[in-house]
């Protein structure tokens, strides 16, 4: 193994290593209260507690099924509507100004109007995950797909490529990395969004765990709802970005 494979490899578990050694130093010598600030030992403790009686698992699947609704309602309008109006210029200037205003809307303003219109549950949750998606996700497939080089459409045309087939092998494929990147981005903020969601709107999921944590004063489980939420959100990131890696996808970043 090549020595830069080593370092890559070590540096992040020695910046983990430290942090841990930081957050144990901080509760060993009482920097904080006890409850302000709960000790690793207390959090480990509370993992357990979690885990015996099934609720974490319960509640991360909750979390999940929410998020994978919301964002994959996301994706199957979003990107096509973003394909659409990156090939149409006049269309896309009349709608980038709304579907600006709209991305720069925060999603929790939406709760109020969320509670009224579905209630308490999972579809509360999963609106505000679609509010909160869907309008970065079509906005960046659209500069995506305007920002594909003139030339490969030219080449296009020298093949009779028109319809299904320029959108199959030609357009699809040249801003599919970028889209890619946008889904990635665009599911961090639905994994954010999620945890606010279930403080208001549910009775079960990670977000609703952290804000019954709170109100028991118990921060030891707040925080080990927060690890998970930070562990699941990074390791589908990493799922997502594998999809980089697949046949025909390469391509593209030649561009």
């Amino acid at each position: 193994m090549k020595k830069t494979d080593v370092l890559r490899l070590s540096l992040p578990v020695v910046v983990l290593f430290g942090a841990l050694l930081l957050w144990f130093l901080i509760s060993y010598f009482n920097l904080f209260p006890a409850y302000a600030f709960p000790s690793p030992a207390a959090v480990f403790t509370s993992f357990r507690e979690e885990i015996a009686t099934g609720r974490l698992f319960n509640d991360i699947i909750a979390s999940l099924w929410r998020v994978a609704i919301g964002f994959s309602i996301s994706v199957v309008l979003g990107i096509p509507i973003g394909l659409w109006l990156g090939q149409h210029l006049m269309i896309r200037q009349s709608f980038v100004p709304m579907l600006n205003f709209f991305r720069f809307l925060s999603p929790l303003a939406w709760i109020p109007f969320a509670i009224l219109w579905f209630h308490i549950g999972d579809k509360p949750a999963i609106f505000l995950i679609f509010m909160a998606t869907f309008f970065p996700l079509t906005l960046a497939t659209m500069v995506a797909v305007a920002s594909i080089p003139s030339i490969y459409f030219r080449v296009a045309r020298d093949y009779h490529y028109t319809g299904v087939q320029l959108l199959t092998k030609v357009t699809f494929p040249a801003a599919l990395p970028q889209i890619i990147t946008a889904l990635r981005v665009s599911y961090g903020i639905a994994w954010v969004v999620i945890v606010a969601a279930e403080m208001v709107g549910c009775q079960d999921g990670l977000g609703y765990g952290i804000w019954e944590a709170r109100n028991g004063l118990r921060l030891d489980s707040a925080v080990c709802y927060m690890i998970v939420i930070g562990l699941l959100g990074m390791g589908i990131d990493r799922l997502l970005a594998q999809l980089t890696k697949l046949p025909g996808i390469r391509w593209g970043y030649e561009r």
